[in-house]
Formats: C-alpha cells, sequence, structure tokens
C-alpha cells in the first residue's frame, strides 16, 4: 500500500507546484508520472494545458484521463514510483457531464479511494478547496460544489496526509 497525499486549497494557491515538487523530491526510484484530468475544450483552456505540460519536470510521464481514475492508477502498477493526479476538481466536473445521479458519482469517489489504497506506489492528489466561499446561486454550482467537498471528504479519509495550501505555503491538516 502506497504514501496518500491529498493537496487541497483556492486556486493559485500553489497546490499543482507542490505536488510536482513533493514528487520530484521522492527518493524511490525515477518512474514519476502525472495523471491529467483535464480537457482542452476551449482556447483558453487548451493554454492552460500547454502551460502546465511546459513548467512539468521532463521526467514525468503523462497519462491523460478524465474519468476512470481508478483504471488508470491499477494500469500504473509495476511502472509508476509515484503519481501526482492533478486534478479532482476537474475530475467531479467530467464525471457529472455524464449526468450519473449524486450517490453514483460519490460511488467512484469511494472506488477511487478504494484505488488509492491498493497501489503499491506513493500517490499525490489535487484537489480544490471550492466550498469556504459563498453558496452558489445556482442548483448546477451548488451540486458541484457539494459533491466535490464530499469527494474531497472522501479521499481525505484515506489519505495518510492532507496538505491545505494558502499563498504558497502548505498547511498539514492531517
Amino acid at each position: 500500500m502506497g504514501h496518500i497525499t491529498l493537496i487541497t486549497g483556492g486556486a493559485r494557491s500553489g497546490k499543482s507546484s507542490h505536488a510536482i515538487a513533493l514528487a520530484m523530491n521522492h527518493g524511490a526510484g525515477r518512474r514519476p508520472y502525472f495523471v491529467a484530468t483535464a480537457q482542452a475544450r476551449d482556447e483558453e483552456m487548451t493554454d492552460r494545458i500547454a502551460q502546465h505540460r511546459k513548467a512539468r519536470p521532463s521526467e514525468f510521464t503523462t497519462v491523460e484521463e478524465p474519468r476512470d481514475l481508478a483504471a488508470a492508477l491499477a494500469k500504473l502498477e509495476g511502472h509508476a514510483d509515484i503519481v501526482v493526479i492533478d486534478c479532482l476538481t476537474l475530475w467531479v466536473s467530467n464525471v457529472m457531464e455524464l449526468c450519473p445521479p449524486d450517490q453514483m458519482l460519490l460511488r467512484e469517489a469511494d472506488s477511487l479511494a478504494a484505488a488509492l489504497k491498493r497501489v503499491s506506489y506513493p500517490s499525490i492528489v489535487v484537489t480544490g478547496e471550492v466550498g469556504a466561499g459563498l453558496v452558489p446561486e445556482n442548483p448546477l454550482a451548488r451540486r458541484f460544489r457539494d459533491l466535490l467537498g464530499s469527494t474531497n471528504q472522501k479521499i481525505a479519509s484515506a489519505a495518510d496526509e492532507v496538505l491545505l495550501m494558502v499563498a504558497g505555503y502548505p498547511i498539514r491538516a492531517k
């Protein structure tokens, strides 16, 4: 069973950068993988993805998987020494697009937590903290906020450590 680190925080708080730094400082082997959940659906997101790729050290092998993270993790068994998943925020949005009932999405989050616990390599999971602001004015945004919050709790419960990023600095929550 690999060590699980969950990194959460607000937008531009340094979550991804810290996840990459932790993975690069990981001593065992040199086979880091990066599982990306983003999908380039417009020009702005295409540019964001390109900037993330450019900033990522060349040692990383990137796997693009917008929805089936548990299967992606299983496929990396025996290949990866450490995996960064970036990010659950987009993953929840991607799964919501399929219009599953909330309980089905939360079962997917349970499956992901179980998969993270099952793999032999350490995992660093990045997610956004969207519940600290105002209550969204529309039902879809409220549903997203609630499902991401529940997903974050499930992964945090499985995690060995949870870090909250604030202005580029990690604060240990667990």
